[in-house]
């Protein structure tokens, strides 16, 4: 199932291989270990798609395909994590980097005004940038560990439960096959016994 869910969602290989951004990579695109779904495989590309999502750059796909490449992730399910951060998901998730960087740094966070605007951005951006900075990078190792760890125990467990159900299913079968055994011997004794019943009837007939 894990296998299965993976390939529903993630992205058309031929795609990942022929985008604009990616061709930079070459014939390390060809690699067959970037297109497997495995275990290993697909944890690796949680967690390096999911930190290359939080980290404030242009290009996003290119650092996870970079980071993929020599880990030998999943590229397609790397490359699609990053979209997780777009236009719609981009001012909530980097506030709370923002707000972790502050944290860490221990410096008083700015408010944002009523009215946000390019300017007051590019104004606030000389004092904002180190703790957003550091608070992007920290929660982007985080949940990229978070997100491997995770991904390698639910395999694993998903792995095992399939596994102790096939087992239950097996032992059943033996089961139920050994009393279907047992019931049938019986019936082959009696058979037995009405036999030898008629080999002395008809003994007695022929030597009365």
């Amino acid at each position: 199932m894990p296998r299965r869910l993976f390939k529903r969602y993630m992205p058309d290989p031929s795609s990942i291989r022929e985008h604009k951004s990616l061709r930079f990579f070459g014939k390390l695109l060809h690699d067959p270990n970037l297109w497997h779904l495995n275990r290993h495989s697909v944890a690796r590309a949680m967690g390096v798609g999911l930190f290359a999502a939080l980290i404030p750059i242009p290009m996003q796909m290119l650092l996870a395909a970079a980071m993929a490449i020599p880990v030998r992730g999943n590229l397609p399910i790397a490359v699609s994590l990053v979209w997780l951060t777009n236009p719609l998901t981009m001012p909530p998730v980097f506030f709370v980097t923002y707000m972790t960087g502050a944290w860490l740094m221990q410096v008083p966070p700015r408010s944002l005004p009523e009215e946000l605007t390019f300017e007051w951005i590019t104004d606030q951006l000389a004092t904002v940038w180190q703790p957003f900075l550091l608070g992007s990078v920290v929660c982007a190792v985080v949940l990229g560990v978070v997100a491997w760890l995770t991904t390698l125990l639910y395999w694993r467990w998903w792995i095992g439960r399939q596994w102790r159900r096939r087992k239950q299913r097996v032992s059943g079968a033996h089961a139920a096959a050994a009393d279907q055994q047992a019931n049938t011997q019986p019936v082959k004794h009696r058979s037995g016994h009405q036999h030898e019943g008629d080999r002395r009837a008809d003994t007695d007939i022929r030597h009365p």
